[in-house]
């Protein structure tokens, strides 16, 4: 890539995981389709914007360590769960034709912004639920359907992460957002990028742009989560998920 090309990779990564690292997911709603725009066939794009995605979970630990705002087991939990449904979804999605599954998967977004839009209070405050043996079973179950998500279909699935935080464990909107981009951006998305590059192929020389625009990004919309605090960060939220949900569909 000449300068000129690697410039436009680094602001459309830059905006895309800002929004992302707000939101609580959705970097794939602008970065996975400028690659492919850029001329990547599909199953490259996905592994390239797969590994560029780490760097917005290593930008938005960063910040949001400084917080002290992640209970470790919990944590630990939602990784493990998550992980050998990302490693599944990796594996098959190659060789998977993807188009039905988009469709159904924007209509369960745009869902998901249209379910928090008409819930006012839907993770305006914490109050810790489900908790128990059965809790974390069905909660786990879930978080680990939605890795097979993240592992293929990329797109917005970190949403459904935030999402599931609120409405199953009861996060607000502000610790929801902040175990998904450390736990999805980081863990899930580097087991989905390992897996994917093992299989696949990845766009090493596209990269360094990439990887810078995610981690300034993915910090500095942390940043601005954690300023901004829980009713914008639900705007956020709601936002973007319906317009990945209209990405997907068309």
């Amino acid at each position: 890539m000449n300068w000129s090309e690697q410039i436009v990779l680094l602001l459309v990564s830059l905006a895309a995981n800002a929004f992302s690292a707000l939101a609580g997911g959705g970097a794939g709603l602008i970065q996975l389709p400028a690659l492919i725009f850029l001329g990547l066939p599909f199953g490259i794009a996905l592994a390239t914007h797969k590994v560029a995605s780490v760097a917005l979970g290593v930008g938005a630990t960063l910040r949001h360590w400084r917080e002290k705002s992640l209970d470790i087991r919990f944590a630990i939990f939602v990784m493990a769960t998550g992980l050998p449904g990302v490693v599944a979804g990796a594996a098959v999605i190659l060789n998977v034709p993807d188009r039905a599954a988009q469709m159904a998967l924007g209509v369960l977004t745009i869902g998901m912004s249209l379910y928090s839009f008409f819930t006012p209070q839907l993770g305006m405050t914490a109050d810790s639920r489900h908790r128990d043996r059965q809790g974390y079973l069905i909660g786990g179950l879930v978080l680990c359907l939605i890795g097979v998500l993240n592992g293929s279909l990329t797109s917005g699935t970190g949403l459904f992460v935030t999402l599931w935080l609120v409405h199953w464990f009861g996060l607000d909107y502000k610790q929801a957002v902040a175990y998904t981009l450390v736990l999805v951006g980081l863990f899930w998305n580097g087991a989905g990028a390992v897996t994917l590059g093992m299989l696949g192929e990845i766009k090493w020389d596209w990269l360094p742009a990439l990887l810078l625009g995610s981690m300034v990004g993915g910090y500095l919309g942390a940043h601005f989560a954690i300023v901004k605090g829980n009713r914008f960060i639900k705007r956020s939220f709601e936002i973007v998920t319906f317009l990945v949900g209209l990405k997907l569909l068309v």
